[in-house]
C-alpha cells in the first residue's frame, strides 16, 4: 500500500464511522417508535388530527403497500444486499466535503433499510403505525420515511447538485 493510499484510508475511516453512527442513531429512533406504537396502540388508533392523521398499529408482512405478502426471506436478502452496497459506496466515496450530502443521504437510506430489516428478522413482519386518513395513504413507519425522503433527495442531488458527474 502506497503512502497516498494509507493516507486516504486514514481519512475515510472517521467519515465512515460518523455515517455509521448516524445510521445507528436513526435506526434506534425507528425501533424505539415501533416499540412505543406496539405497546400503546394495541387497543386501537389514536387520532391526532381528526379526519387527517392518526396513529394506528399494524403488522405489514409485505413490502410497500403490502406487496408480496409473506415473502420475508426475499425482503431480508434484498435488504442485506442493499446495506452492503451502501457500505461499499460509502467506502469508495472520496473524503471530500463535496460529497457530504451524498454520504448523509446514504446513511439515512441505510437506517431505513436497517430499521425494517430488524423487524423482519426479529418478528417476521414490519411494524407500521403512521396513517394519513385524509388521503387514505397506506400505514407506514419512520424507516419508510427515511427510505422515501432520502431516496427522493438522492435522485435530486444526483440530477441537480452533483458537481462531480460527467
Amino acid at each position: 500500500m502506497s503512502g497516498k493510499e494509507a493516507y486516504k484510508r486514514r481519512e475515510i475511516l472517521p467519515v465512515f464511522g460518523t455515517m455509521t453512527l448516524i445510521t445507528i442513531l436513526l435506526t434506534a429512533l425507528d425501533q424505539f417508535t415501533k416499540v412505543l406504537a406496539a405497546g400503546q396502540l394495541q387497543e386501537g388508533p389514536r387520532v391526532l388530527l381528526k379526519g387527517v392523521f392518526e396513529l394506528r398499529y399494524t403488522q405489514n408482512r409485505g413490502a410497500a403497500f403490502s406487496l408480496l405478502q409473506n415473502h420475508q426471506w426475499l425482503f431480508i436478502l434484498i435488504s442485506i444486499l442493499f446495506l452492503a452496497g451502501i457500505c461499499v459506496w460509502q467506502l469508495l466515496l472520496p473524503p471530500k466535503k463535496s460529497v457530504l450530502t451524498l454520504r448523509i443521504l446514504l446513511a439515512v437510506l441505510a437506517a431505513g433499510a436497517a430499521g425494517n430489516l430488524i423487524d423482519r428478522i426479529q418478528l417476521g413482519y414490519v411494524r407500521d403505525f403512521l396513517y394519513f386518513r385524509l388521503i387514505d395513504f397506506p400505514i407506514f413507519n419512520l424507516a419508510d420515511i427515511y427510505v422515501t425522503v432520502s431516496a427522493a433527495l438522492l435522485v435530486l442531488w444526483m440530477l441537480f447538485f452533483d458537481k462531480e458527474k460527467e
